[in-house]
């Protein structure tokens, strides 16, 4: 039996550790969620709303719990390329750093919007006829040729590295955002499902989970996002007429 190098072990055990630190990034935010994410208390004085700053935090750890996981691939082959490199965790940290900031604005933005135009009781709209209005624009995104390309980008971590690249931490993050941004260009309108069923409905955070991991990891993932267009697109029409 041949014995494996010190390459393949270090090859090995880089993969390892950078998988470990995603599954238990992911895990964390997960715990988070289901244990109320700091709402359970606010929620038990009627009618307080929670203040910006917590569902700020709230809407972070979803992004980090639904994101991580798709991300991972890309993250992984990053690694995989510095893995060679004296300051290859601290280029692959750089790398998820900048990926993740892009869902932290975002996540600012969308607690805004929550605390502005959502019931505090039920964290979601309270009229049918813009959840309707918002799940079509949601399923025609899905349709669109932007969320194809987006999508694309997500689905082809090897090229998307090749193209890309840039050497030492400044570049890894510069990377991260860049991936960040084309994963931020496929899934912003998907979440609007939760201001539509609550943003904290745990279900539905698994759904899209399971969703936005199927669009980029699965083969035909472009057909499964038009498959899901059609359905929100058939959705929010039915939340309009009835």
């Amino acid at each position: 039996m041949n014995e494996i190098t010190g390459a393949e072990w270090i090859a090995v055990r880089s993969r390892t550790v950078t998988l470990s630190g995603l599954f238990m990034l992911s895990l964390l935010a997960w715990i988070y969620l289901l244990s109320g994410a700091g709402m359970e208390p606010m929620g038990a004085m009627a009618g307080m709303a929670p203040g910006w700053p917590l569902v700020a935090a709230m809407w972070s750890a979803m992004m980090v719990a639904m994101m991580v996981p798709s991300a991972a691939p890309v993250i992984l082959l990053y690694a995989t390329v510095h893995r060679r490199s004296q300051d290859s965790p601290p280029a692959t940290a750089a790398f998820l750093a900048g990926y993740l900031a892009c869902w932290l604005g975002f996540s600012l933005l969308a607690a805004w919007l929550q605390v502005a135009a959502t019931s505090p009781m039920s964290m979601a709209l309270g009229s049918q006829i813009v959840s309707g209005t918002l799940l079509i624009a949601a399923g025609l995104y899905q349709l669109s040729p932007l969320k194809d390309a987006c999508l694309g980008r997500c689905r082809s971590p090897a090229q998307f590295l090749a193209r890309h690249y840039r050497p030492g931490p400044t570049g890894a993050v510069r990377l991260g955002l860049l991936h960040g941004a084309y994963c931020l260009g496929c899934c912003w309108l998907l979440m609007a499902l939760l201001f539509v069923v609550g943003v904290m409905n745990i279900a539905w955070v698994a759904a899209l989970t399971l969703l936005v991991a199927a669009e980029k990891l699965l083969p035909g993932g472009q057909w499964i996002a038009r498959i899901a267009g059609a359905g929100l697109i058939a959705w929010g029409a039915l939340l309009i007429a009835g």
